[in-house]
């Protein structure tokens, strides 16, 4: 593969939306590989929150003056751009949480401590991140619900075999990533769901790694809850969203109580609006709403076919690099069209924090650790991985300086 992508799908000249690529890291100009933990943000988007606080901040749907309306405006735009973005149904739909975090344990909380029962299944993967494993235990622990988990392939697959096996003992809910974290693996969920509403299971979706990296499509995959985090997108922190069917909303409860979610306060009890404000107590992220409504539009300006191509190229160039260094297992299938642009890989006889180190020591953001994902890396027979995880403004040349830092690894440690 070339040194530099086609200018077909994500021209260099995209570096300069991101200012803080300007870095200098330890004398060398930064290269992040971490766009799995977070993106980093476009002008576009830094200067929309600004804009917001200069010109139209306000408290929404609190006020009948100019600016209280304006925010009100600008928040139910943003609530507009992801229903549209997600081809949602309906905006009411689209809840904003504070993440990806947030919008599982609004579920798990809402949905599964009022209906899970002792004895009740829930169904898992080996490859969840433990935002969509730790609130179902602790559901569980409350209810008396059980845990069951779809087995993960050695090639970095789910085990559908294992997946059908733990389907027929007839769990309430199905939680599983669109994409793995660790590995990249692009789930085929359409499948999955297919299966899992066959046996009246209910799908939540965490599209945390997914969203503005490959197409997804609310109503082509039929899933009952999907969320996914807006700083993973281009966007800001602190702003996330759920996706629910609406009959699963109208039939849960709030989670938290406060104003805005409210239709009448008395004394001793209290009635619900309905969703979304039903479970969006309190003041809400306007800003980073704001933020990741301007996030979405670079994304569709530069294309999710367009991303997606460009990642897999940079993909299979870091998967080629590594499979031919020596000492290293790289994890995960191994073609690049099963996966996203994110390689996971350890160095026998090094520790993931060293190799972190000496990359950082050259500039290069790298991640290290379980990646919150510890029953994976159980899975795999490794405490810890090194990630490498690309995103629109990373080159090959990046991904060639990162694999060649390598050498020096070896001759530190080895």
């Amino acid at each position: 593969m070339p040194d530099s992508l086609p200018m077909a799908r994500i021209p260099d000249s995209i570096r300069q939306d991101f200012p803080v690529l300007s870095r200098i890291i330890n004398r060398h100009p930064l290269a992040y590989l971490d766009n799995a933990a977070t993106t980093q943000k476009p002008q576009s988007v830094i200067e929309a929150i600004t804009r917001f606080y200069e010109t139209s901040n306000a408290n929404s749907h609190r006020g009948v003056y100019a600016l209280s309306e304006e925010a009100s405006e600008l928040y139910e735009q943003a609530r507009g751009r992801v229903a549209q973005f997600l081809n949602a149904p309906d905006t009411h739909q689209i809840i904003f949480t504070r993440g990806t975090t947030e919008a599982i344990n609004l579920v798990a909380y809402s949905w599964g401590r009022s209906r899970l029962q002792p004895g009740d299944r829930l169904l898992l993967t080996e490859m969840e991140h433990h935002s969509n494993l730790v609130p179902w235990q602790l559901v569980a622990e409350a209810t008396g619900a059980e845990l069951d988990y779809v087995a993960v392939t050695a090639e970095g697959h789910l085990d559908l075999d294992s997946l059908a096996s733990q389907l027929a003992k007839s769990p309430k809910l199905l939680a599983v990533t669109l994409v793995s974290n660790v590995l990249g693996t692009i789930n085929p969920l359409r499948k999955i769901i297919t299966t899992a509403h066959d046996h009246g299971v209910l799908v939540l979706v965490d599209a945390a790694q997914a969203v503005g990296r490959v197409a997804v499509d609310v109503q082509e995959l039929d899933c009952d809850f999907l969320a996914f985090s807006g700083h993973k997108v281009y966007g800001p922190t602190g702003i996330g969203v759920l996706y629910a069917k609406t009959e699963h909303l109208d039939a849960m409860e709030p989670w938290q109580g406060g104003g805005g979610m409210i239709a009448k306060v008395g004394r001793d009890r209290s009635t619900w609006g309905e969703a979304p404000a039903k479970f969006e107590a309190g003041t809400p992220p306007i800003a980073a709403a704001i933020g990741l409504h301007t996030a979405l539009d670079f994304v569709e300006r530069l294309g999710v076919a367009q991303i997606r191509e460009h990642e897999r190229d940079l993909a299979e160039l870091a998967l080629g690099r590594l499979l031919e260094e020596p000492e290293v297992t790289v994890f995960g299938p191994r073609n690049p069209a099963e996966r996203t642009g994110l390689v996971s890989f350890a160095l026998a006889g090094v520790h993931p924090h060293d190799v972190a180190q000496v990359l950082d020591e050259s500039g290069i953001a790298v991640r290290a650790g379980h990646h919150c994902a510890q029953v994976l890396h159980e899975r795999l027979g490794v405490d810890a991985t090194v990630r490498v995880s690309v995103g629109v403004y990373n080159t090959a040349s990046e991904v060639h300086r990162a694999v060649d830092v390598l050498a020096e690894v070896r001759r530190l440690f080895l």
